[in-house]
């Protein structure tokens, strides 16, 4: 059968199977239009978390949870049942640094920021001094695997809160 015989056929052939004329048949045997669908975006991919060793974590050996101090704060990060090395090093049960200043914590499953509230310490060193504006503020300590992405289960110190004279 010629295709241009089909297109013509096509109507007589739904009208016979139903009970309304041909036109109609042939829009109702036709897919329904729709608005075009939303662009819903895709999700992100999986970012591979490190695992952390169970027992393991970080603290702050200073300042102290409601100390008063004065800038320069000097900041030492305490760190029990793993390793401290530079960021890059893909050691096992290793990280490094970040210390969160007045924040909460980052999405875990991205690598942590780096901005004024997420200093990173890919160095791999354990203090520093920083200066903050007088008044109250919170500091808490994330530790990052060498692509800078929170360990799982997370390692993450208590929130503490210091008064800057």
């Amino acid at each position: 059968m010629k295709p241009y015989l089909l297109i013509i056929a096509l109507p007589m052939v739904f009208a016979a199977c139903t009970d309304k004329p041909a036109d109609e048949a042939l829009e109702a045997a036709q897919p329904a239009t729709t608005a075009p669908a939303e662009a819903v975006p895709a999700p992100a991919p999986a970012i591979a978390r490190t695992a952390s060793v169970e027992g393991a974590e970080v603290f702050f050996i200073a300042p102290a949870d409601g100390a008063t101090v004065s800038n320069p704060i000097s900041i030492e990060f305490g760190i029990a049942g793993m390793d401290v090395v530079k960021a890059g090093n893909n050691q096992p049960n290793s990280g490094h640094h970040h210390l969160l200043i007045d924040t909460g914590l980052p999405d875990l499953g991205l690598p942590i920021p780096a901005d004024e509230h997420h200093v990173h310490f890919g160095d791999g060193s354990t203090s520093t001094e920083i200066s903050l504006p007088p008044g109250e503020h919170t500091l808490q300590m994330l530790l990052g695997d060498h692509m800078h992405i929170p360990h799982n289960p997370p390692l993450t110190s208590a929130q503490i809160t210091i008064m800057v004279e």
